[in-house]
Order: C-alpha cells, then structure tokens, then sequence
C-alpha cells in the first residue's frame, strides 16, 4: 500500500509541473478539477441479503409446483415434486383433480410396473395369508404395506421363504394332530394287532407304509342307487346294441302362421301360387335397387331357397334355429316359422311342387315338413350332423333323400319306410354338396377332401374322381340351367367351371374371380337364361358377371358381414333374393 501511495504522489508532482508550463503557453485550456463522488446514504450491511436471494435463487426450482398437464418440464424436479399430491382449486368434473387426459382407469391414473411374475405371486399370497406386502412404488426398499403388527411378528417373511426349522415344526405338528385323532377316533387297540403288519389296524398306524389309512374292506352289497343306476346302464347298453340309439338331440316340434287366414274365401291355400304368376320375358337383367328386406331372424340366416317354379314364397333358414317362409309377391311378411331343431339349422330344400321341405340342422337331425300345416311328417338322423339334404329331383323318385354328413358319408334314405337305402362312403372329408346331373341319373359331391365325385344313383362306387394338387374345397355347386355345366365355388376366391359331360373336365377357359370367399361355403347360382353367374362374398357383397366373357358385370353391397346365400328369382327375371349372417334377406 505505501509502495502504491507513493507512486500516486510522485504522479501528482508530475501532473503539478505540466499544468504550470500549460498555464504559461498562451493557448492552453482551462484547469479541470475531478471532485470525488461521496454517498449522502448510511453505510448498512447488506451481507445478509445477498445470502437470502441466493438461497431463493437455489431453492426456486425446489419450490416450483408442477402443472400435472404439462407435458415439458424445463428443469430436473425432485422426486418429492413428481410425486407431491396435486394442489389448487377442484376440477368440477374430475372430482379427484385429474385431468380428463390423464385418467386411464375408473379410479384415476394407473401407472405400468414392470414386475416379475414370481414376485408379484410371492407379495400377493403373502398379503392374503400375512396381511402384509411390500410396496412397490415405495423409494426405499424397507417400506410396507398392511399389517405392519403382523410384519414385526413374523419377521417380515413371505410365504415363499418360510425357514427349513418352521417347516418341519409344521410337519411334526401335523403328524401328531394326525395321530392323535386317530387315536381319538379308535379309543384302545390291541397291542397284538398293531405289531402284526397284515391287520388293517396296523396299516392304519404305521405312517411310513405308503397304503397307510387306505385300504378299504369290499363292499358287499350295492346301495339302492347303485341298483338304478346299474339297471339303466344295463337297458341302454341293450338299446345300443339293438340299433335303436339315441340319434339326435329330441326337441318338441312346434309352427306358427302368422298370416291373416291360412285358407281364402275360394278355399285356396296360402301356398297357392298366384294365378297371374307367369315368367314377364326370357330376358334376365341384373338388379339394380333394393325392393325389400326381411327380418324376422334373431341371428344370421345361413340359407334361403324360393318356391319351386313360381317363386312367390321364399323359404330361410337360421341360425337362431327356425325356419321362416316369406312372402314375396303381395304383402312381404312372415307367412309361418317352423320350429323343430334344438340348434342352428344348415341347409334347406323344397321338393318338385314345395308342399313339403327338408332341413337338416347342427342337432344331428333332418326333418321333413308340410309346408302349409307346419307339421312334421318324418325325422331322420345317423347321429352325425347332415351338411347338406337333397330330394331325388325325379318326380316318381320324390321319397328318396339324400344326405351328405360329417362323417364322411352320404346316406340315402327312403322316407316311405324310414330305412336308409344305401350308403355312398368314398370321401375323406365331410360332405359339403350334392348336385344331381344328366337327367338325374348321376350326382356330383364335394366334400372337406378338396375332391369332386361322381356316383351313379343307388349304386355306391365312385365313377368319376376328380383331384388335383391345385384344387381347394368347394362348399358350393350349382349347375347351369342347360344341364351341361356345373359352377363350383372354389375356397381360393374363384368360381371353377366343369362340364357335366361323360369326363366332368374343367373348363379351363371359363374361370370367375375378384370376389373374397375364403373361408366362406358362399352360394353360386345362374340367372334363368343362363347370361349371368352370382355370388355372395365375404365382405357383404354379391357379385355378377357374364356368363360369356367372365368378366365382372356389377357388384351390390348387400349385408353388413358374410353375405352367404344369393337365389335369382324363376319367374321375375330381373330380381334376387340375399341372406347374410347379420340375420337379413333382401330382395333386389
């Protein structure tokens, strides 16, 4: 510091001489005085204020709250702030103060824990037998949840790490509780009996014999019950074994008309056809509007057929397990509902003038019905579920049934007599279809195989075998109304045709697609004249082309899901009749 002073005092000096020789130049400037500044303020100390603003400076981010819905946070919070509870005025619609956003369960907001399956186990049989667990969320390792008495008690054990010592403790405890109730239960034993290893008595008290305490005396006599029960065994061995076993599902056959009056003031049935009924041209054009929809059925409709050669009635069968006939021409309501399977019903068919109609259900039963009365004239069944029913389309042969099964088989019935009549099993896969072809006197199947076969009617040898490593399933046949073709609906999503000729070869050049079928046994038909095929698909579509050049002529969204069944009108030419699963039929 005196080193410092002195150099300012001889800088001083200095500046003393300078100024005197400016002051004797004749131009030199006025002297310039420097005042020192001087503060008129108390001195106070301030050292404790820098210290508080840096604390607040420090602690500022400890103290901010956070805004649960934000969704950047600018600086580190601790995990006292991320997990403090949420403060400020209540939500009126979020009781417990959580934003709508962030809720993602009824209570609140539930975070994910990644949590070994093991330890979750060992916590929870642990809380259910202990009354107490560990806390997952919980910082520290050492915090509990529940009984916390229990925890000190039981030194915080779980039920998976019960100590060696404790477990034989429990053993031995077991064992003479054991002991003692047998004991309890005997009262005194003689000595001789115990020592002697082939008395009951002595197994019973020997613990380390593995047949301790379970040999059991014979039972000399049955009980009543056991008597009934063996008695019915006995009488139903016997029915088996006589042939007359249990068939299908029984189930009360009931009808309901739901027309006006059941006959006219003529004393006509209400399954007459009109008399006016008479085919407008032989032209058939594709539809174009919905006329009409149906819905009767509670689940979805898995067939429909219209009346034979007039067409003023349609037939439906569902899957809530009736069957509903329609009316098509006048009033367009349900005219009758036939109840008679105890499951859903498959497959339909009239016979030539559609008095009478086969079903064939998922109850392992086919019935034949009256089509005006609703009565049952006969039920067949094998035991096996019928896919597919079919009448002799002959008119002298219209008491021979025929029906493909699920066990492979199709079985031939005359209804006359009740027998089955012949039995045509070849396939090895259930049988989808039945098509009668060359003035009926052969008939075509397709079966779960991916094979075709021919059989000549009532003799069961295969006459015709078509497979090949390209072909898929075909759940439905029609055949055109020349006679010569035969539109096979093929899983692949396309529609095969194949001649109906002597060899049934496959019409390379003929060949239907762009539909989705995958999966779905969809109906293929043929307009009257024979110009268009049609098709259901899987995405509720129904689709037509031509029948000349294959190409796709118009599509119709028809069904909200599988639009499964499509029947053209034989008399309307210019009109079709759906079904699909979501339970409707429309009329187009």
């Amino acid at each position: 510091m005196d080193l410092l002073q002195a150099y300012k005092d001889k800088e001083a000096d200095d500046g003393d001489d300078d100024r005197m020789s400016d002051l004797s130049s004749p131009d030199s400037s006025p002297p310039r005085l420097s005042i020192a500044p001087k503060s008129a303020a108390p001195k106070v100390d301030d050292t404790m204020l820098s210290l508080t603003v840096a604390d607040a400076i420090a602690n500022k981010s400890l103290t901010k709250p956070l805004d649960p819905t934000q969704h950047v946070v600018e600086f580190n919070p601790t995990y006292d702030q991320l997990w403090a509870p949420i403060q400020g005025p209540a939500h009126p619609y979020a009781k417990d103060g959580l934003a709508q956003g962030m809720r993602n369960h009824k209570l609140g907001f539930v975070e994910n824990a990644s949590i070994e399956p093991f330890v979750f186990d060992e916590q929870y049989n642990t809380f259910y037998k202990y009354g107490y667990a560990a806390d997952p969320s919980a910082s520290a390792g050492y915090n509990y949840v529940g009984d916390l008495d229990a925890l000190r008690q039981n030194d915080a054990i779980s039920v998976y790490n019960i100590p060696q010592h404790e477990q034989k403790k429990r053993k031995l405890e077991k064992k003479k509780e054991a002991l003692e109730k047998d004991d309890g239960d005997e009262g005194e034993v003689d000595t001789a009996e115990v020592e002697n290893p082939a008395t009951d008595t002595w197994l019973l008290k020997n613990r380390k014999s593995p047949w301790a305490g379970k040999k059991e005396g014979l039972q000399d006599e049955l009980s009543e019950e056991q008597k009934k029960y063996a008695e019915e065994y006995a009488k139903k061995k016997g029915e088996e074994r006589d042939g007359n076993k249990d068939k299908g599902e029984a189930m009360s056959d009931k009808s309901t008309f739901h027309g006006k009056e059941e006959k006219d003031y003529q004393g006509r049935s209400w399954i007459a056809p009109p008399k006016d009924a008479k085919a407008t041209n032989d032209h058939c054009y594709i539809p174009k509007r919905l006329v009409h929809t149906w819905s009767g059925h509670t689940k979805g409709v898995s067939a429909i057929r219209f009346f034979p050669k007039h067409g003023h009635l349609i037939l439906s069968a569902g899957m809530d397990n009736k069957v509903k006939i329609w009316d098509v021409c006048n009033s367009g309501k349900c005219m009758r509902t036939y109840m008679g399977h105890s499951k859903a019903v498959r497959d339909i068919s009239f016979c030539n003038d559609g008095t009478k109609f086969l079903t064939a259900g998922y109850d392992k039963n086919i019935k034949y019905w009256d089509t005006e009365t609703g009565q049952v004239i006969s039920t067949f069944s094998t035991g096996k579920i019928p896919y597919v029913v079919k009448l002799n389309p002959d008119d002298d042969k219209q008491n021979i049934l025929l029906a493909g099964m699920s066990d492979k088989k199709i079985v031939q019935w005359d209804m006359n007599t009740g027998q089955i009549t012949q039995e045509y099993d070849q396939h090895l896969g259930a049988v989808n279809t039945i098509t009668f072809v060359d003035n009926n006197r052969r008939f075509v199947t397709s079966s779960d195989d991916k094979s075709l076969r021919v059989w000549e009617f009532g003799i069961p040898v295969v006459i015709k075998y078509i497979s090949e490593p390209h072909m898929h399933s075909m759940p439905a046949i029609s055949l055109h109304p020349n006679g010569n073709w035969l539109a096979a609906q093929s899983l692949d999503n396309q529609i095969l045709i194949y001649s109906t000729r002597e060899r049934f070869q496959l019409n390379k050049k003929k060949r239907f697609a762009g539909h989705i079928v995958a999966g779905y046994a969809c109906q293929v038909n043929f307009s009257p004249d024979g110009r268009f095929v049609m098709s259901g698909d899987g995405e509720g579509k129904c689709w037509f082309w031509d029948w000349k050049s294959c190409k796709v002529f118009r599509t119709l969204k028809c069904h909200n899901g599988v639009c499964i069944g499509a029947e053209w009108h034989p008399l309307e030419q210019s009109k079709v009749a759906t079904c699909g699963w979501d339970g409707l039929i429309k009329y187009w």
